[in-house]
């Protein structure tokens, strides 16, 4: 695709929201990642006699909280208490620990606020409003060229968050919705300061390892607990979740709020035939090459295995959700309906006088698609998302590509940036990139020169930009010369170059920035065509679906996950598989007879702490539970609540069958996987004998 295509943006997009919630046909069971200014109503009333209240969703949704490193979670007390999965907090927990504490390991108990440690560049937010700001965005755009209209987009974006955080002081994000046909500005409530309280080991967080990943019966204490504070007092917290007494109960209507990651249920069959043939093969391509390179690493010591921990946890996870996904797009029956929907709405829409020109879009995608698919490797490799280049894994490249970036577009006007340096987005940028995380020269060489070697694979070693990168060096040379060579563990340095910016950065001799400027040329260059080529071209082409699935089938459904946001419901209950029914929830007893049948071997052994106080537990405490509430990646460490908006349950997996989730839902099989508030409330008291936290949870005096 060239960026030649005119496609206009019609008046339609100044519609209200419930115009807007029209990507499919109205939705049953007990689908949907729902927005909080357009609830399920209708759904939850019809099916469950439910109707929350205005006030039950604003209490919900600022009692509910994301975290910058990729999960959910929720306040717990109105002393600023955080609830989330210990794999969720992992990134904290590997950066406090050292050779004298494994955090991430051996867990961590503060027995006082003043023992509680401070995460080193830990963000969370809270979503305090949203503002459709549909209109505004969509007139910017109107009649503009692709390509003009993604710098457009862009600007008007931008601005609308300088004045919203101008006015408010919230951090303002634009959000994209229904694949470009609604924005909404959401604002946010920022925390920094944000300190760790509690997480269990790691052992117990993740029983069962690997093998029992996306499984059930499972049998995880994956919960973690941090507080924010404020002056450096404990924050005063008016929305919080309170405790339930009962927790999740069998057949019980139960509601999740959290932030999923991606889906792509929206996409035409042309996108997920790119996904299946050639993302989804790249990516796990790339991913089984990472958890090669980091088991190795970790295998050669004690140490080396702490510090590839949470890395090694991340990129084993993704892998078996990679492979899940694309099984279901393997999967000929999920294809053939996605196909069967598409001809029979296409259909309707050549026959609808006023929609005939809308079918040419599908055309539009396939080309963007064939743009996306040529651009794929270099991308990934030069660019990457978020400008997380693929050929170039290390933080400290990470770093000087942030600081060389910075100070060519901070002297730009904020919407003609990149959209990582708006201003709305500035102090996120600087906590990141002045964090005083612990960095291991050993683990960043082994990193990079897997990297490089990665990089010549998929643009051939005789490339001009690999032999420049490489100069005359082998990948495992070359990664030598640079993490050695490089000042930017130094974080007065970095602040340095930043503060002195285009003059301090062409000044420089590093050898990490000196990478950073001979990449970025082709980097940007890539990246223009992802956004103008590839990502605009779609955005228009599905504004005009919208419009065609509003007329054709009126209001009633969600968006994609974005990671904002969003409400799911289900029932708690088990399923049958291959004949045999399992059941809703799992009990403290399952834990010891699994481990008992592993002969207590990795990764079935129990911490020490769990088997000397096995007798001081009720074993007959419900631990994990499902539900077939519509989850996906991004909701680990979502509350899960009752009615009254009370904790019953903390979301941490799904199950296997989930994995098809990111295209299409079922609840014949799929279940989001929780740990039950009884079982945490258990382990507390009886085996980590932390009464003051219990007590803090439940509201006991």
């Amino acid at each position: 695709m060239k960026g030649t295509v005119l496609l206009c943006v019609p008046s339609f997009m100044a519609l209200p929201l419930t115009v807007w919630a029209i990507m499919l046909s109205p939705v049953s069971a007990d689908e949907g990642m729902w927005l909080f200014n357009n609830p399920p109503r209708k759904l939850l009333k019809e099916k469950y006699n439910f109707d929350p209240t205005d006030q039950w969703l604003e209490h919900v949704q600022k009692s509910s909280v994301r975290f910058n490193t990729g999960g959910s979670g929720s306040f717990v007390s109105a002393s600023g208490l955080v609830m989330t999965n210990h794999h969720v907090g992992a990134d904290c927990l590997q950066k406090l620990g050292d050779k004298d504490h494994n955090y991430y390991r051996d867990g961590f108990y503060a027995k006082t606020q003043a023992d509680e440690k401070a995460c080193h560049d830990l963000e969370l937010n809270v979503l305090m409003s949203i503002e459709d700001v549909t209109e505004r965005v969509s007139a910017a755009v109107k009649g503009l060229p692709a390509e003009q209209a993604a710098g457009a987009r862009r600007k008007i974006m931008a601005e609308i968050e300088k004045e919203s955080l101008d006015k408010t002081t919230f951090r303002s994000d634009v959000v994209t919705l229904y694949q470009g046909g609604q924005y909404h500005l959401y604002r946010f409530k920022k925390y920094t300061d944000v300190r760790l309280v509690f997480a269990p080991e790691q052992q117990i967080a993740f029983f069962g390892g690997d093998p029992d990943n996306f499984e059930y019966p499972r049998f995880d204490l994956d919960v973690c607990f941090f507080r924010v504070y404020e002056n450096d007092k404990p924050a005063k917290i008016e929305h919080y979740l309170r405790w339930s007494k009962a927790g999740a109960t069998k057949d019980e209507l139960v509601l999740v709020s959290g932030h999923p990651g991606h889906t792509d249920r929206l996409n035409t069959v042309a996108d997920l035939e790119y996904l299946r043939d050639r993302f989804y093969p790249f990516a796990l391509q790339r991913l089984n090459r990472m958890e090669v390179m980091l088991t190795a690493y970790s295998a050669r010591s004690d140490e080396n295995a702490r510090q590839a921990k949470e890395l090694l946890f991340g990129v084993q996870n993704s892998r078996k959700a990679r492979d899940g996904g694309l099984g279901g797009l393997l999967d000929p029956a999920i294809m053939a309906q996605k196909i069967k929907t598409e001809e029979s709405f296409r259909e309707a829409i050549r026959n609808h006088p006023d929609l005939k020109d809308v079918d040419l879009v599908w055309n539009q995608i396939a080309e963007a698609v064939k743009a996306e698919a040529k651009n794929l490797r270099r991308h990934t490799v030069l660019e990457g998302a978020r400008g997380g280049a693929a050929g170039f894994a290390s933080t400290y490249f990470a770093i000087a590509r942030t600081l060389l970036r910075a100070a060519a577009e901070y002297p730009k006007p904020n919407g003609d940036r990149l959209r990582e340096f708006r201003d709305s987005n500035k102090e996120s940028l600087e906590l990141d990139l002045f964090s005083d995380e612990p960095l291991y020269d050993n683990y960043e060489e082994a990193r990079l020169a897997s990297s490089l070697t990665f990089l010549c694979s998929q643009l051939g070693y005789n490339n001009k930009v690999v032999q420049q990168v490489l100069a005359g060096k082998s990948p495992e040379e070359r990664a030598r010369e640079l993490i050695i060579g490089t000042k930017l563990k130094d974080v007065a340095e970095r602040k340095r170059l930043y503060e002195g910016g285009l003059k301090a950065i062409d000044e420089s001799k590093d050898p990490m920035i000196l990478l950073a400027k001979l990449v970025d040329p082709e980097a940007r260059a890539l990246r223009k065509v992802q956004e103008t080529q590839v990502d605009e071209v779609k955005r228009q082409a599905y504004n005009q679906i919208a419009r065609a699935k509003y007329t054709l089938e009126g209001a009633g459904t969600y968006p994609d996950a974005t990671f904002t946001l969003r409400l799911a419901f289900g029932v708690v209950k088990g399923y049958e598989e291959n004949g045999k029914h399992v059941p809703f929830e799992t009990r403290f007893a399952g834990l010891y007879e699994r481990a008992q049948e592993h002969h207590d071997k990795p990764p079935f052994d129990l911490p020490p702490r769990w088997i000397k106080n096995k007798d001081k537990l009720d074993l007959s405490t419900p631990f994990n539970f499902v539900c077939t509430a519509d989850i996906i990646g991004g909701n680990s460490g979502s509350p899960v609540i009752n009615k009254d908006a009370e904790v019953v349950g903390l979301i941490f997996d799904g199950n296997i069958q989930s994995l098809v989730l990111d295209f299409v839902y079922t609840e014949k099989l799929a279940r989001a996987v929780a740990v039950h508030s009884r079982g945490i409330v258990e382990a507390l008291r009886s085996v980590y004998d932390v009464q003051s936290l219990a007590d803090e949870l439940t509201g006991a005096k």
